[in-house]
């Protein structure tokens, strides 16, 4: 996984934001949440992340958009199993309380690969086995809601080798099938209603309080629909900025 600070100023809280699959800090490094510093992670062709960089922070408030619920989740709901059991890793050099803020999903689910609760399996495979950069484009068309928004976002397109993004299916779908589930608690989630790339109705049922979706709502848990698309400005200028401001 790689972990890219778009601001790091030392302030006593962090915004740690999740990506998409195929995504890079391009398209999000622009925004910028209020007296906050900012991390992008992305680039799931493996799971390990530096938790060193959290230390430090009064608060860690987390987002997660798309593939990168499940990412969080995973990741985040690791570093929480291994504090409560005592366990130190390699990658910590000593225990800590992980200071969890706010933890927001935007348009993902922590069942990517899921005939009801993300993208069905049929779907996904079709995307793996069929990525061109003719099919990228057409995938990356259908996040956007209109052409507007398209030519918007192709000026921010990540430029990820293609090869890249086919080990990156792959592997998500390794570690989704063959790895540990850590529980993890979102407050919020927010569905596009015009969702093309998640089906929103999947992720409704994601979100609905039962024995597989318990471990991952926490217990003042909210959703919220709103009638845009899967990639869309006014929802990461919304969670990446306005969210933040005041608390």
């Amino acid at each position: 996984m790689i972990q890219k600070f778009i601001i790091q100023k030392k302030h006593p809280r962090l915004l740690l934001f999740f990506a998409g699959w195929g995504a890079d800090e391009t398209p999000f490094k622009n925004y910028q949440p209020a007296n906050s510093d900012f991390m992008v992670c992305y680039d799931y062709r493996n799971l390990s992340f530096d938790a060193q960089v959290l230390e430090g922070y009064e608060q860690v408030n987390v987002v997660g958009w798309s593939m990168g619920v499940w990412a969080a989740s995973q990741v985040l709901g690791k570093i929480i199993a291994d504090e409560t059991s005592g366990i130190i890793t390699d990658e910590t050099s000593r225990s800590r309380q992980l200071p969890l803020g706010k933890k927001i999903a935007i348009n993902g689910t922590p069942f990517p690969i899921d005939e009801e609760r993300g993208i069905p399996p049929a779907i996904y495979h079709g995307t793996l086995e069929g990525l061109t950069d003719a099919s990228l484009h057409k995938f990356l068309r259908r996040m956007c809601a209109d052409s507007a928004a398209f030519r918007n976002f192709l000026a921010v397109t990540p430029r990820r080798p293609l090869e890249e993004l086919r080990e990156e299916l792959t592997a998500i779908e390794a570690a989704y099938t063959t790895g540990t589930a850590y529980p993890f608690g979102w407050n919020t989630s927010v569905i596009a209603t015009e969702d093309r790339i998640i089906p929103s109705e999947n992720q409704k049922k994601a979100w609905t309080r039962d024995g597989r979706s318990e471990p991952f709502l926490a217990e003042a848990h909210t959703l919220t629909e709103i009638e845009t698309a899967h990639y869309a400005h006014e929802l990461f200028e919304t969670y990446l900025e306005k969210e933040w401001t005041n608390d």
